[in-house]
């Protein structure tokens, strides 16, 4: 599914067809027999890839507990622990990004997720590099590799391809 082409022509419509259009898929997702055939798969101990909305990304985890609607699940590998909703299991193990096929430039919140490498042109115009640690409504938490966090519009940051951070590795390097 084109996440990028919904959106796109979802900037068009009234704030008030949006609210309807809201309350229509959260009847879908509240919906009995769609949680269903999740709801059979999981077991505790699966491990499982989730969409966290917090984080703007799929996270892998263990469930360690089902309940009627939702999964208590400890994220890999950092440890965390997470209620879900069984909708944001990700079953099928698709790309939930949003790739903009029409812009060079990512330039909204749904574009980046917690551990993105990006930068952004900070106030005394020198470009600086880092990674996300939170996304928020209108900016994104940024960790920069001099070690010091700014709070920076979500249209002045970039994607970088940094070997080392894409590699899974720190920021700092020795």
């Amino acid at each position: 599914m084109d996440y990028a082409d919904i959106l796109h022509a979802l900037q068009f419509v009234t704030p008030f067809d949006l609210y309807r259009l809201r309350i229509g898929i959260d009847a879908l997702l509240d919906d009995p027999a769609r949680l269903l055939p999740v709801k059979r798969r999981v077991h505790i101990g699966l491990e499982i890839l989730f969409f966290n909305a917090r984080e703007n990304r799929v996270m892998t985890g263990v469930v360690e507990k089902v309940q009627r609607t939702t999964l208590d699940v400890r994220a890999k590998p950092e440890g965390t622990f997470w209620r879900i909703p069984l909708y944001a299991v990700n079953m099928a193990g698709v790309d939930a990004g949003i790739h903009a096929a029409s812009s060079a430039e990512p330039s909204g919140k749904d574009h980046f997720k917690v551990g993105d490498a990006i930068g952004f042109h900070g106030r005394d115009n020198r470009e600086r590099y880092g990674v996300i640690l939170k996304i928020n409504q209108k900016t994104a938490t940024i960790l920069t590799r001099e070690g010091t966090r700014w709070r920076v519009a979500f249209s002045l940051l970039f994607k970088v391809m940094d070997g080392d951070m894409a590699a899974g590795g720190t920021l700092y390097s020795s």
